[in-house]
C-alpha cells in the first residue's frame, strides 16, 4: 500500500507591512516620490490631475495631464502623458460618482515594483495627492493603521543654506 501525504500548501508570499501613509515612486510618470494615503476602503488607487487631454498616438487612447506632487505646493507641476487602458464611473467617499480615465503605471517602493491601475481625478481639496488603494495593494501589502512611513522617505533638499560656524 502506498503511503498518501498531504500537499503541503505553498507559501504565503511575503507581505510588505506599510503604515497609513507612505512615500511611493511611479518612475513612469516621472515621479520620483509622492506621498500616498494607504486607504484599504477604497477599492481603487487615485492620482491627483488636472488639465486632462485625450489624444491618440499611433492609434493608442493617450492621455497628457498635469500634477502638483507635493502636498499645499502648486509651484511645482509635472506633465505627465499615459495611455488610457479604461472610463470607469467611481464613487467617492462622499457618494458622488465621477467618470475617470484610468491609467496604469509601475508603483515602486523599496525592493519591489509592480504596475498599478490609477484613475486620475482634481484632489486639490484632498491632502494627499495620491490614494492607494486595496487592489494595488492586494497580496503584497498588510497596513498597520498606527505607523506611518515604514518605507521611509525620500532625502530632502537643502532648502536652508547650513549656518557658518563661529571662530
Amino acid at each position: 500500500m502506498t503511503e498518501i501525504s498531504p500537499e503541503q500548501p505553498a507559501e504565503p508570499p511575503a507581505r510588505q507591512c506599510v503604515g497609513w501613509r507612505e512615500w511611493v515612486a511611479l518612475p513612469e510618470l516621472g515621479l520620483s516620490s509622492i506621498k500616498a494615503k494607504v486607504d484599504t476602503g477604497a477599492r481603487t488607487s487615485a492620482l491627483h490631475a488636472f488639465a486632462l487631454e485625450e489624444y491618440e498616438d499611433q492609434g493608442v487612447a493617450m492621455v497628457r495631464f498635469s500634477i502638483h506632487p507635493l502636498q499645499r505646493n502648486d509651484d511645482v507641476v509635472i506633465e505627465c502623458h499615459a495611455a488610457v487602458i479604461d472610463h470607469r464611473a467611481v464613487t467617492d467617499s462622499g457618494g458622488h460618482q465621477e467618470e475617470r480615465v484610468v491609467i496604469s503605471s509601475e508603483l515602486q517602493i523599496p525592493g519591489a515594483s509592480w504596475p498599478i491601475e490609477l484613475t486620475l481625478t482634481c484632489r486639490d481639496n484632498m491632502k494627499f495627492r495620491m490614494l492607494l488603494g486595496r487592489t494595488a495593494m492586494r497580496s503584497r501589502m498588510v497596513v498597520d493603521p498606527g505607523a506611518s512611513y515604514l518605507l521611509g522617505r525620500p532625502a530632502r533638499a537643502r532648502t536652508r543654506p547650513a549656518k557658518a560656524e563661529s571662530p
